[in-house]
């Protein structure tokens, strides 16, 4: 893909991701617009498919939608509500540790810093990207795995971790673009541009796509 095609690959993609579901997370943040539950999502979300996140934030944020109120809930209940998440028990502890981070070091209130952000326990740059734009509306890019995978395919970037394709984004990728990436691209690489066997016949990117390391596809 050359770097001017990238405006007719986001309006396109703009119009096709309106056939398929929201990623989780989007609709959280959509619903509440509140940056800690954008937070507590994106932990749930980690190696779990959006029809479990989504189930598994309604059922805890139902019980506990502040940091207050999630640390007096016993480290079984957050277990037992959020089952089947991908490491239930591991996020289980993750999320209280945070929660008790934000109490005594934020006043109880999610920090909209990416680096402050990447001092809470579990935090990630994938995590504290995804709050700082969906949570509080500010530039950032998120890079997840189908964002990675996906610029790579089309040859927009050349990279080998998510971390190098953000920063790769950061100089390359039109600022208007920032905030929109993640979405349209997650919801891209769940349908369409899939990690296996792509459907490149039917991409409506198919004509600028550079399909780097595509073998297969449908």
């Amino acid at each position: 893909m050359k770097p001017k095609q990238i405006h007719e690959a986001m309006e396109i993609l703009t119009d096709a991701v309106r056939n398929w579901q929201t990623p989780a997370v989007t609709i959280v943040s959509q619903r509440e617009g509140d940056p800690f539950k954008v937070l507590i999502s994106c932990i749930l979300s980690l190696r779990t498919q959006d029809r479990t996140t989504g189930p598994a934030s309604t059922r805890l944020f139902s019980l506990a939608d502040t940091p207050e109120k999630m640390v007096e809930l016993p480290l079984e209940e957050i277990e037992r509500v959020i089952y089947p998440v991908g490491f239930f028990r591991t996020k289980s502890e993750t999320i209280l540790s945070i929660c008790r981070i934000l109490l005594d070091s934020y006043q109880g209130r999610v920090p909209d810093d990416l680096d402050e952000l990447l001092k809470l326990k579990g935090v990630g740059r994938k995590t504290a990207n995804l709050v700082i734009t969906l949570g509080f509306g500010k530039q950032g890019i998120c890079v997840d795995t189908h964002v990675h995978r996906i610029c790579n395919r089309w040859g927009y970037v050349a990279t080998k971790t998510p971390a190098e394709t953000e920063f790769a984004l950061r100089r390359k990728l039109p600022r208007r673009y920032w905030l929109r990436i993640n979405d349209l691209l997650v919801t891209f690489g769940q349908n369409l541009c899939t990690p296996v066997s792509p459907k490149c016949s039917r991409c409506p990117l198919a004509k600028m796509c550079d399909r780097v390391g595509v073998g297969n596809s449908r």
